[in-house]
């Protein structure tokens, strides 16, 4: 059971006056079987829920019945949006508007709501960075949260990877997105829409110029395009590779899900031992021999010529430097 969903079926009961099995089914999004469960569990919670018969029939709360999330500001009305997500809120400047909106909330809910809410939130923590990685210093971000929701231009100094890699760009921000604990903001500028990594902003300044954001823009959309867009344009070459037993099962630890995915598809037994053969996505010849290298002896390039030769020279030098201490 969810208590999100009881607060939802308590607030479509409010807003809607009367309401069937099917309409709340259908709002909702469960079976009507479901409904009829959620109603007994409101009423059981203590709110009073009571059935019309008929064929205009339906549910609907007592009259002069409404739960109000009484005192409630603008920032903790935006805060309900992170509360599931402490970490995020506090790097979005609402930590403080987060704790008073979820304590107002639970105080308007009915005892029985109130008792699940609690129970629900227990049992359930997001922890955004991945392992092995330092959750990333975002000193700008609030300035572009403040940018977002009143619709203004920010000028930036950002650092880029290409040169020059310290570049000044106004930026009208269109919204915010986390990916891997790692704050990313989509922006246009005079010419296109772009996406920047918001650690890489070394300075911000909100400017006076005010914007709309187009009516049709998608947020979500717009991200999904992004990332399939950013596959294509990432990998660039194929390496031809060998495997022992063991390379296989560290491989999906040591290389990126795409290219553990190339190996399973495309893997042919070579020799008696278990070895195995396949073609891999790459970045390019100094990335692959970074990521390659990281299952030592569990691997052997065979193609192209300039990757086998990089990693030979790797080896080769690392073992110079041990030989010479």
């Amino acid at each position: 059971m969810s208590a999100g969903r009881l607060l939802s079926l308590l607030l479509l009961l409010q807003s809607r006056g009367r309401i069937s099995a099917r309409g709340i089914a259908d709002e909702l999004g469960v079976s009507v079987r479901t409904a009829y469960r959620d109603v007994e569990r409101l009423q059981t919670a203590g709110v009073p829920v009571y059935a019309e018969p008929g064929r205009s029939g339906g549910y609907q709360l007592l009259d002069g019945y409404r739960t109000r999330l009484t005192g409630m500001s603008e920032g903790e009305a935006r805060a309900l949006l992170f509360a599931g997500l402490p970490g995020p809120a506090a790097d979005l400047g609402f930590a403080a508007e987060v704790t008073a909106a979820r304590l107002k909330l639970l105080a308007a809910l009915p005892t029985g709501l109130r008792e699940e809410a609690a129970r629900t939130a227990a049992v359930f923590h997001l922890d955004a960075p991945g392992w092995y990685r330092e959750p990333e210093e975002t000193p700008h971000l609030p300035l572009f949260v403040d940018a977002v929701l009143t619709g203004r231009a920010v000028d930036v100094c950002y650092r880029r990877w290409r040169v020059p890699q310290e570049v000044n760009r106004r930026l009208r921000p269109y919204g915010l997105v986390l990916k891997s604990g790692v704050w990313y903001v989509v922006a246009a500028t005079k010419s296109r829409i772009a996406t920047y990594r918001v650690t890489q902003v070394l300075d911000a300044v909100l400017s006076d110029e005010r914007f709309e954001r187009p009516q049709g823009f998608d947020l979500g959309a717009y991200w999904s395009s992004y990332l399939e867009d950013f596959q294509s344009r990432r990998y660039t070459g194929t390496a031809t590779i060998r495997l022992s037993p063991r390379g296989l099962r560290r491989l999906p630890d040591n290389v990126p899900p795409e290219v553990a995915r190339a190996v399973e598809s495309t893997a042919t037994a070579v020799g008696d031992e278990g070895w195995v053969e396949a073609v891999i996505p790459t970045e390019s010849v100094d990335h692959a021999c970074g990521e390659l290298l990281r299952l030592g002896v569990d691997v052997e390039v065979v193609a192209p010529p300039e990757l086998r030769q990089a990693i030979a020279t790797t080896v080769d030098v690392l073992a110079r430097s041990y030989g010479q201490r």
